[in-house]
């Protein structure tokens, strides 16, 4: 018995999605044409697929960083919180990195299973953004969508676990997609006169999956 041949799943779905009406009328307009007509119709189609691979790739990434946290001079006016600022370095699957983000974390904590100790806060990340710039030059562009920290007064160590949605960038990633988790690891270094920390080491790692990336062939390709 012959099996059905594998549908595509996920980005190669929708993909395949636009690109069949797209792919109906060249095929219509090779057929009824003549002479140069049908060559001009082969490159178009040629130029679709070629396009369509090039933003097809869905990759799983893993990036470590380490670098700084402080408050932020940026506002985003988000009631009852407090922006924070990070400056990251890092590498991973998508190559070396800094990245800067923006977080606005709430100052009263929320109750959480996870983190109830005595000696523990449970704060929520309410808003933010971030931009990543690679070695080639390329950014890439997240918002945060949700995130939270455990606090331990005793040790003053936070955990940190934040989810950003990927919403474009530049260069090899004009066309992506996806969504990346950091998990995040803070320790306190330095205070303010009233003894409230203000200066912070942190390190951690992104994970994910990443969708629409450009490889430098690709980008060749398509110039």
């Amino acid at each position: 018995m012959n099996a059905k041949p594998a549908r595509p799943s996920g980005n190669e779905g929708d993909t395949m999605k636009r690109l069949t009406p797209i792919g109906t009328a060249m095929t219509t307009l090779f057929r009824s044409g003549r002479g140069p007509m049908k060559h001009l119709a082969t490159v178009a189609l040629m130029l679709i697929l070629s396009v369509a691979a090039a933003y097809a790739h869905d990759e799983s990434v893993k990036m470590t960083f380490s670098g700084t946290s402080d408050t932020s001079a940026t506002n985003l006016q988000q009631p009852d919180t407090s922006n924070d600022g990070d400056n990251f370095a890092g590498e991973g699957t998508l190559g070396s990195f800094t990245v800067r983000n923006v977080r606005a974390i709430a100052n009263s904590p929320t109750a959480s299973s996870s983190c109830s100790g005595a000696n523990q806060l449970y704060l929520l990340e309410l808003a933010g953004a971030g931009v990543f710039r690679f070695q080639d030059g390329s950014l890439l562009e997240v918002n945060l969508t949700q995130g939270s920290d455990c606090i331990d007064l005793v040790t003053g160590l936070a955990h940190c676990t934040l989810t950003f949605q990927i919403t474009g960038g530049t260069g090899r990633f004009k066309h992506a997609s996806g969504v990346l988790t950091m998990t995040e690891t803070v320790s306190a270094v330095l205070a303010d006169a009233l003894g409230n920390p203000v200066f912070f080491a942190a390190t951690g790692e992104f994970t994910g999956r990443v969708s629409g990336v450009a490889t430098e062939e690709d980008r060749q390709e398509e110039r």
